[in-house]
């Protein structure tokens, strides 16, 4: 299985899931910009399919052509993605918290001129923006994890490098990717769609993903909200296993 981490994360931020993982041979990279990953001054590096080939290309160069996929949030996107873009490598599909892109173009614009400014302040300030990050509603479930995990969470991602996060931002964002609404209506092998219960936004999302993939599955994770897998990391492991299973 390759496991994809959220924008600002790592591998390392993916570990209480991973180690969970223990029927799986997991793959866990670090995308480009990203934890100890190159970041290139090439901006086009950075898009959503220039990531989903990366990871495609990683567990090949490892020996695994076919893989199971699992990604959070961007990470959730660029899976999305290497599914659309080579079906016939993504044994099953698994996203957490993840979005096919925006269709609308006028909210897609808007997306594009926030994650513009975020990015303009990861360049100036990535202590001020990962400060804001972290205080933003959609990661506040994490506050119940303790200062511990808070703490740790703020300096993994401060060690990531600055102007790879903000080209992360701006090429790979959700505003910044061609939403993957269509294609994904054709991708034909088991997707498992799942959710914190308490991320409302992201619980109608997962319904509106699995409307789009034929042969798709639901989990919604009690406790937990926009990052369910740090939240809730036993039951997301479990509920990827019984995924699996049936799969």
């Amino acid at each position: 299985m390759v496991v994809l981490h959220g924008f600002t994360g790592s591998a390392a931020a993916m570990a209480p899931l991973t180690s969970r993982l223990e029927d799986l041979t997991v793959i866990a990279p670090d995308l480009v910009g990203h934890g100890r990953s190159e970041s290139p001054s090439d901006p086009a590096r950075y898009t959503v399919p220039a990531m989903a080939d990366q990871a495609l290309a990683a567990a090949a160069a490892l020996g695994h052509r076919r893989v199971h996929l699992l990604g959070y949030s961007m990470g959730g996107r660029v899976a999305l993605a290497a599914a659309c873009r080579a079906p016939d490598r993504v044994r099953s599909l698994t996203v957490i918290g993840a979005t096919a892109g925006i269709a609308d173009p006028e909210l897609r614009r808007r997306r594009i001129e926030a994650d513009r400014a975020r990015a303009n302040l990861i360049s100036t300030d990535l202590a001020a923006f990962v400060d804001q990050w972290m205080s933003a509603p959609l990661l506040a479930g994490q506050a119940r994890l303790g200062p511990d995990h808070l703490r740790a969470a703020r300096a993994q991602r401060l060690a990531s490098d600055p102007a790879g996060l903000a080209l992360s931002l701006r090429m790979g964002g959700a505003g910044a990717m061609a939403a993957l609404h269509d294609q994904l209506r054709r991708y034909r092998a088991p997707a498992h769609i799942v959710a914190g219960a308490d991320d409302a936004k992201f619980c109608a999302l997962a319904d509106e993903l699995a409307a789009l993939l034929p042969r798709a599955a639901v989990t919604l994770i009690d406790g937990a909200g926009h990052a369910a897998h740090l939240e809730q990391p036993e039951a997301v492991a479990a509920a990827v296993a019984a995924f699996l299973a049936s799969a």
